[in-house]
């Protein structure tokens, strides 16, 4: 008998959020987040990295094998223990992302990938990474399009997120924090994920929560050509394009992609 979703992530336990490789039900939302990551490892090359909201820790460790130090945080005891367990090239700390327990201009890059649409005070967790970054430093950040995520209610549909942001919103709220915008991508659906969404009526996304809105996390029951399907999906599915955020070419992205520098 194969095993469930839930015996595949018994080490860490599905929440319907947090998202952790080796789980096929979980593949699409990881390799999506992957290949964020991907295209902001160069900027931590040989640098002293903070990650805030590691969850997993698998990002936390693929930015370990090309950065100097990285220490992940993240606020939940189980999923700290956890990553400091599975990513030992990672020195992981339990912290509140509102204080971050970091010297003033000890570190080279911020990475915040997927967490600020959690934050409820978006603005005073940017000012402390402005504070633990050197004159310089860079910040990094994913955060899910809010104009394509939650595109008909300005309160995110999903339990989690606090305050969503679009294009304009996130270069904006940026640039009111102190930093300087060197770029600001968008993740899309590349030619595998596209043809997944052709395949699924218009979009895959929709096709996954289909099966598992009503269940709870790992316990919903997969059609097999979808979990296939799912499954197979890789980073080099998702593609990064450049736009401007106040020109409207961002806008049907479905994740926001930054890198902002510290004065």
């Amino acid at each position: 008998m194969s095993p469930t979703a839930a015996d595949r992530a018994a080490t860490l336990h599905l929440t319907g959020e947090r998202t952790v490789p080796d789980v096929p039900e979980e593949n699409y939302w990881f390799r999506r987040h992957e290949a964020a990551y991907a295209a902001l490892v160069p900027y931590c090359r040989d640098a002293v990295v903070l990650e805030t909201g590691c969850g997993e820790g698998y990002g936390a460790a693929l930015i370990a094998g090309h950065a100097h130090r990285v220490l992940a945080l993240d606020y939940d005891r189980v999923t700290t223990e956890h990553a400091a367990r599975r990513y030992p090239d990672v020195e992981v700390a339990l912290a509140d992302l509102s204080a971050l327990p970091v010297a003033t201009g000890a570190v080279d890059v911020v990475a915040n990938l997927q967490v600020l649409e959690h934050l409820r005070d978006q603005e005073g967790f940017l000012a402390g990474c402005r504070r633990v970054l050197r004159p310089g430093g860079r910040l990094l950040v994913t955060t899910p399009n809010r104009l394509t995520f939650t595109p008909d209610s300005p309160t995110p549909l999903n339990p989690f997120h606090t305050r969503e942001l679009s294009p304009s919103e996130l270069d904006t709220l940026l640039h009111d924090s102190g930093f300087v915008v060197e770029s600001l991508r968008g993740l899309y659906h590349g030619a595998g994920a596209a043809e997944l969404d052709r395949r699924y009526g218009g979009s895959v996304i929709d096709a996954q929560l289909d099966v598992v809105l009503g269940s709870l996390p790992g316990q919903a029951v997969w059609p097999e050509p979808l979990l296939s399907d799912v499954a197979a999906l890789t980073a080099a599915d998702f593609d990064l394009h450049d736009g401007d955020p106040h020109g409207g070419d961002l806008d049907a992205c479905l994740d926001l992609v930054a890198v902002a520098a510290a004065p």
